[in-house]
């Protein structure tokens, strides 16, 4: 075997390492921000520590390499992990949940790590193949500000991650570093889990009074905007402060009034949309069922009443567009127990990046069918729950919508990818 060959079998098995020891946990999720000092670690530290004390088998990976922080939050800093052969025991920090950082191979808070991408890329490797996690419910992933080699090492390692859960805070020079991010996890394909909204007002610790010092709101209106779920806001607590500087940064202890609650609401709306298949056959977030399987769906004994949805499809005069986002008006179905009830035609917004999937969203559409879609107007569309069926022929918007319901509708490739 040449040494070309040869890296290239040590690489393959690396991955194996990590497809097969990854395999072994249900849901994972990386957390990012676009900008640094947003407390991204915390929203981590505390989703985690939350998910814990609720039963779950929970994993939290700090990838940060030049500024590990989560050790030091869950009080657990200081640790060394323990090593057998090649496999890495990670750090307990209470019940249900193991830590993993950078930190614990460091001889000191203050030592400074000086690498480049590809030595990051395998030190994170080497935590999702080589970390005995075992059975995991949960794997929170910790990154790094912005969209760098961390980041990117993740997905490129997890392809099949749930989602992104991206941290903001409501100022305008904050959200327009958190549009970057969304935009980063469309580029690399992996659905918008939520946005959270930090430090969403001051809560006084005497008065209780609130004062909303970064603004509030900016992080729901942006999420609205790019078509992406808005998972909660998080207030200022001076108490959070001293919890994390302390080690004290876990839900068990959370003592700040309406912080515990915003984090179960969060915990909630995360878990509700967090089902893969394999657990019980759902589709993950971001991933369309087969056409007519959401009315096979909504017709299940645990959706009692009728079953209404709405349909839309782009348009080409009176036929269905091949390319969703030139259509200049879009056929829109009200559908009730699987029949058309009644229909309509909207004009289409202008030809803007994300204009369409944020307008159907708007007025509660359900169903995307068309010919030909790009891929961002398909990120988007998903990750606000519209399913999306590509591939439609030509022809009659009712016709292929009874088609749809009826489960005989037959569709082609994409024939539109921009």
């Amino acid at each position: 075997m040449n040494d070309t060959a040869a890296r290239m079998k040590k690489i393959e098995d690396r991955r194996k390492r990590v497809t097969k020891r990854m395999g072994r946990v249900k849901h994972k999720f990386v957390v990012l921000s676009g900008k640094g000092g947003v407390g991204k670690s915390t929203v981590a530290a505390y989703l985690a520590s939350a998910l814990a004390v609720k039963g779950h088998l929970v994993g939290l990976l700090d990838t940060d390499i030049h500024g590990p922080s989560i050790p030091r939050m869950l009080g657990v800093e200081g640790k060394r992990v323990t090593v057998a052969g090649d496999t890495i025991v990670p750090i307990s920090a209470g019940e249900n949940l193991k830590v993993m950082s950078i930190a614990f191979l460091l001889r000191s808070r203050g030592d400074a790590v000086i690498w480049r991408g590809p030595l990051k890329m395998g030190m994170i490797e080497e935590f999702l193949g080589n970390v005995d996690w075992g059975e995991l419910d949960y794997l929170i992933i910790d990154s790094p500000p912005g969209t760098g080699d961390e980041p990117l090492s993740v997905v490129q390692l997890l392809p099949d991650l749930d989602g992104a859960v991206i941290v903001a805070t409501p100022q305008e020079i904050a959200l327009s570093d958190v549009e970057k991010s969304i935009t980063f996890c469309r580029q690399v394909n992996i659905p918008v889990a939520g946005v959270i909204e930090n430090m969403s007002g001051y809560v006084c610790p005497h008065c209780n009074e609130r004062v909303d010092i970064f603004k509030s709101g900016g992080a729901e209106r942006l999420a609205a905007r790019m078509g992406v779920p808005f998972l909660g806001r998080l207030p200022l607590i001076p108490d959070i402060v001293t919890a994390c500087d302390t080690g004290r940064c876990s839900y068990a202890d959370l003592e700040a009034k309406g912080l515990r609650e915003a984090l179960d609401e969060i915990a909630s709306r995360l878990l509700g949309g967090s089902a893969r298949r394999g657990d019980g056959g759902e589709a993950q977030p971001g991933e369309p069922e087969a056409a007519g399987a959401a009315a096979d769906r909504a017709g299940d004994a645990g959706n009692p009443g009728p079953a209404r949805r709405k349909i839309a499809l782009p348009l080409d005069g009176d036929t269905v567009s091949a390319h969703f986002g030139h259509s200049p008006e879009f056929a829109v179905f009200d559908v009730e127990d699987a029949s058309i009830a009644d229909s309509t035609r909207l004009a289409a917004p202008p030809h803007t990046p994300g204009a369409i999937p944020t307008w159907l969203k708007e007025n509660g559409v359900d169903v995307v069918i068309t010919g030909g879609i790009g891929n961002m107007a398909v990120d988007m569309l998903q990750s606000s729950g519209i399913e999306v069926v590509t591939g439609a022929p030509r022809g009659r918007p009712e016709d292929l919508v009874r088609a749809y319901l009826a489960g005989t509708l037959e569709t082609g490739g994409n024939v539109c990818d921009h």
